[in-house]
């Protein structure tokens, strides 16, 4: 391990940890109070969330950060390959926004979230669960079209989220996009969570697949609610609500192992906790957010701010 390695990886937050899965929503926190309670919990990294919460204006976004010692990380945009060829123009107007703005700001992640086969607003079921080879196809087509593109036009790398309610969830469905996708313009947000809700053992993937690895989402799975969620089908929305998504150290992966094995691959690498909490209290988010912190800084040595 080289002395960078040594330095740990980099610990941020995001605004999902704050409740925040829209860019306006009355029941959420203001994005001011955000940033003021990411800087009391601790960190000094953030990702943008939801284009529109944060300040879209890059001038002021910078004010913002920079007057509070913050610094962006990441954004996120959100597609649907897999539906076909109509679904390129969708994914590119919003990365020229959202990485158009990130990358103003110095960031070079953009966090890519696959459509849901199962609605997070309404719980609506949109479509079947599992892809044709030919959605697959077209899906790691997609994917490597605008994982070049972007490196292109804002030098930002594309980092794909697995997601529960999503089809590519499943060890399997991982593998098996990681296999369709070129690592020249496709990696991975490993968010530990969203791979252990389905079984996934995030370390192992780490290990067999660490050319994949770009950028990591760190939360914890509860495992005493999650075979209650599988086995009733209930909507990830309604899951969250429950609680699937618990404060470490109290549910799975143990973040520790996780850390440590991607800080052997790379030191740049970003580790976000992003702990999901939509419908929660205002109130609620800071203290986590500081035990939590707290928690991974305790749990290992190869995490820095």
């Amino acid at each position: 391990m080289t002395a960078a390695n040594e330095a740990g990886l980099r610990i941020g937050t995001a605004p999902d940890s704050w409740g925040v899965w829209f860019p306006d929503d009355p029941g959420q926190v203001p994005w001011e109070r955000f940033l003021d309670e990411v800087v009391a919990s601790g960190y000094e990294w953030i990702e943008l969330g939801p284009y529109g919460y944060l300040p879209t204006d890059p001038h002021q976004l910078e004010d913002e950060l920079g007057k509070r010692g913050l610094k962006l990380s990441a954004g996120t945009v959100f597609t649907g390959f897999h539906k076909g060829d109509d679904e390129w123009q969708r994914a590119w107007d919003q990365a020229l926004n959202v990485a158009g703005l990130a990358s103003k700001l110095g960031a070079e992640h953009l966090v890519v979230i696959p459509d849901l086969w199962r609605s997070d607003a309404t719980s609506q079921v949109l479509e079947p669960r599992t892809l044709t080879d030919e959605q697959w196809a077209k899906l790691g087509a997609g994917h490597d079209r605008l994982g070049k593109a972007l490196l292109e036009e804002f030098g930002v790398k594309q980092q794909f989220h697995s997601h529960a309610d999503s089809h590519i969830g499943t060890t399997r469905e991982v593998l098996r996009f990681l296999d369709e996708t070129d690592e020249r313009y496709t990696n991975l947000c490993l968010d530990t969570g969203h791979f252990a809700y389905y079984g996934g053992d995030n370390v192992k993937l780490i290990e067999e697949r660490p050319e994949r690895i770009g950028y990591l989402h760190l939360k914890q799975v509860d495992p005493s609610l999650l075979f209650d969620v599988l086995k009733n089908d209930v909507p990830f929305a309604e899951a969250v609500t429950q609680g699937i998504m618990i404060e470490p150290p109290n549910g799975v992966p143990d973040l520790a192992p996780v850390i440590e094995a991607v800080a052997k691959i790379d030191a740049d690498i970003f580790a976000i906790v992003e702990q999901d909490m939509y419908g929660c209290d205002v109130d609620r988010p800071l203290p986590i957010a500081t035990r939590t912190r707290e928690h991974i800084f305790s749990c290992t040595h190869l995490a820095r701010s």
